[in-house]
């Protein structure tokens, strides 16, 4: 795919450089899976290691289901011999079939969720069978137990996915329940809080940036596939309030304060939401019909480039990889966890004392393959709309 494609095409209408940029990105991603792939699935993490001639390396470690369905997805929209570069010689069938293969075994309600929607996008056979498993986890669920914001929005999101290409009766029932759970979620708030249900009371009221992307996405993609005005409206409202806290240097902060949409904590900044998580959400609304956010998006493209924190590079070309994030030296999280207090005491309390105590200085100096599966998935795949409206 070159810049003057897709969505590609309709960023570089607005910022060129921004494109360009993101074009770049989309060749190293694919380069830069195939050292964390191996035996048919992906590592947690590639970790950044200093070596005596002080070049740096990046070590393999672990292993990720999660990461692995991110990459299906992000992998999917490519042509067959680009799967196979970023696959080591795989096809995005084999990777999704490897992953429906370890189903039973998967206990966590996001990674069943994201191997369905991969098997989904990827017209797998193993569809049915993520189906039946994120039926049975969704079963047992308690009432009025609380689930993990991102994984009720992952479940919202397969669904759909699974409705486009298997419509009937009973996944429509599946997706008006995985709806609700998640309109409910928000309820009278401006953004989402990191649990739908009870939570502890100093953090009850935050909500990570992971929180909104996830939620506005499978909201605007219910959307586009079923004309449902209040989820289009609360994906509104949740990008609107991302955006009207985005950092004057394109900053998509951290942590949030729910109730208002003020910033509780910004840092970590990282990459992979700058270049691939807010464009992947608020692209997917626009192509629901919603607001274009598309000046927005450029502008945290370009922090990946220039920011004010740190004069480290995060995009490592020899590594083909980004590191992971801009950070405070805070390694216990102190200044998230005295923020999250003192705004459940007194709504906009930041104490600015912290700033300068940590200062945000760090770079992590790590890359998790799905990082480069959203940026994949972010700028190959166009969203289609199968109505053109109808109220819910």
């Amino acid at each position: 795919m070159t810049r003057h494609e897709g969505r590609l095409g309709a960023l570089a209408e607005v910022d060129a450089s921004a494109a360009e940029l993101v074009d770049r990105m989309v060749a190293l991603s694919v380069r830069g899976l195939p050292p964390g792939y191996a035996n048919g699935e992906f590592v947690f993490t590639r970790r950044g290691k200093l070596g005596a001639d002080g070049r740096w390396t990046a070590v393999p470690e672990g292993r990720s289901v999660r990461y692995s369905a991110i990459v299906a997805l992000g992998v999917a929209p490519l042509p067959r011999e680009a799967q196979r570069a970023a696959l080591a010689g795989d096809l995005v069938g084999d990777l999704v079939g490897n992953l429906v293969r370890g189903l039973p075994g998967v206990t966590n309600l996001g990674d069943v969720a994201l191997i369905t929607w991969a098997a989904a996008e990827a017209g797998h056979e193993g569809l049915e069978q993520g189906l039946v498993r994120l039926a049975e986890l969704e079963a047992g669920l308690r009432d009025g137990e609380p689930v993990y914001t991102v994984e009720a929005a992952w479940a919202l999101a397969a669904l759909v996915a699974a409705h486009r290409v298997r419509p009937g009766a009973e996944l429509e029932k599946r997706m008006a329940r995985a709806r609700e759970r998640l309109l409910t979620g928000l309820g009278d708030d401006r953004l989402y809080r990191h649990v739908i249900g009870p939570a502890s009371w100093y953090r009850a009221h935050v909500g990570c940036f992971a929180d909104q992307v996830y939620p506005l996405q499978a909201l605007a993609r219910l959307h586009a596939h079923t004309g449902d005005q209040a989820a289009l409206r609360a994906a509104e409202r949740v990008a609107g309030g991302i955006c009207a806290a985005q950092g004057e240097h394109g900053q998509w902060w951290w942590h949030y304060d729910a109730r208002t949409g003020g910033v509780v904590e910004g840092y970590p900044v990282y990459s992979v939401h700058q270049l691939s998580m807010a464009p992947m959400a608020l692209l997917d609304l626009a192509d629901a019909g919603g607001t274009s956010y598309m000046k927005e998006i450029a502008l945290g493209l370009h922090w990946m480039t220039s920011r004010p924190e740190i004069d480290d590079e995060l995009i490592i070309e020899e590594l083909d990889l980004t590191w992971r994030k801009a950070a405070r030296d805070d390694p216990k999280k102190i200044v998230r966890g005295v923020r999250a207090v003192a705004t459940a005491i007194n709504q906009g309390s930041r104490l600015g004392v912290l700033d300068r105590i940590y200062p945000p200085l760090a770079v992590d100096r790590e890359c998790r393959p799905y990082e480069l599966g959203w940026l994949l998935y972010a700028w190959l795949f166009s969203l289609p709309r199968d109505v053109t409206g109808g109220a819910r």
